[in-house]
């Protein structure tokens, strides 16, 4: 079963599998419905109808589909995370290069793939629109953490200044691809690569 998002999004964390399996549901129906009708037309009602459960169970959980939102944003962090994760165990230590595809690939696979995910992202794009810092802040120190033994590194503040600078410089240039091409713009996309290697290669190499 995949992961639900850590307790403190939720008014209730579930317990039982069972309770665990409901709340999964109910976020993919939100992730579903969001690419259907968007933020504004979302409801807890119609994700409780899609998710098959009664809408208590959904007040169980979340008070708004603000916080049903901001659930399946931090879930997406844990899949993304756990999918770079997964592309490192297979490349070989200390190739920073790898480790910046691997970051950087995964991304734009759950912007291509994954429901609700253009609109959700990270928990920078609600209300529709709106680009925060904080979830960028999140992700660099994810990635800071997952990274340094990877690389060999000590997570000190420089360090997760170096990845907070990359993360918010790709998260600014994607957004641009996907917004000339829906499924992002490739020559800016190999742009935002050709920029990142350059950044990085000065600390990392």
């Amino acid at each position: 079963m995949k992961p639900v998002p850590h307790a403190t999004s939720l008014r209730r964390a579930p317990v039982q599998r069972r309770s665990a399996e409901r709340l999964t549901r109910i976020l993919d129906a939100c992730a579903g419905l969001l690419d259907e009708v968007g933020y504004d037309a979302l409801s807890t009602r119609a994700v409780a109808q899609r998710a098959g459960v009664p809408i208590g169970s959904v007040y169980r959980f979340f008070g708004n589909k603000r916080e049903m939102a901001d659930a399946l944003a931090q879930r997406n962090l844990e899949r993304y995370v756990e999918r770079v994760g997964e592309r490192l165990d297979r490349a070989r230590t200390g190739d920073w290069r790898a480790a910046m595809d691997a970051v950087l690939d995964e991304y734009l696979a759950m912007k291509r793939t994954a429901p609700g995910f253009s609109l959700v992202d990270f928990g920078n794009q609600i209300p529709v629109g709106s680009r925060h810092d904080e979830p960028n802040t999140r992700v660099a120190d994810r990635l800071t953490e997952l990274l340094a033994g990877y690389l060999g590194r000590t997570p000190d503040p420089d360090l997760r200044r170096v990845f907070l600078v990359a993360v918010e410089s790709a998260d600014t240039l994607v957004h641009l691809a996907f917004r000339i091409d829906p499924q992002g713009d490739e020559a800016i996309i190999a742009e935002t690569r050709e920029l990142l290697r350059a950044y990085l290669a000065r600390v990392l190499d």
